[in-house]
């Protein structure tokens, strides 16, 4: 008669709270133009792309076809260097106005 073995599980190890990258949370002072729109204080690259959102949905700057796309008005046409931009390319043109 052989004996069942019962399966012990390993407990669960407790999740690790990630820490969020020192580079990211480093504040950077915007340029003139991103400080019209994000305002003057030094902020978090991550802050800096959340003010940025809050103000195309604000002004409802996304494009109505591809919501992937921003249309500039005039204040982030400075930011950008041009009318349209992809959200992937943003966090990218936004990093020659932080310093």
């Amino acid at each position: 008669m052989a004996t069942a073995k019962k399966a012990t599980a390993a407990p669960a190890a407790p999740a690790k709270k990630r820490t969020p990258n020192a580079a990211f949370m480093k504040p950077l002072t915007p340029s003139p133009a991103l400080a019209a729109v994000v305002g003057s204080t030094p902020l978090p690259r991550t802050e800096i792309i959340s003010k940025l959102w809050v103000y195309i949905k604000a002004n409802k700057l996304q494009d109505a076809a591809n919501k992937r796309m921003i249309n500039a008005d005039a204040k982030l046409k400075e930011v950008f260097g041009k009318p349209q931009v992809s959200m992937f390319e943003m966090a990218g043109l936004i990093g020659k106005h932080v310093k």
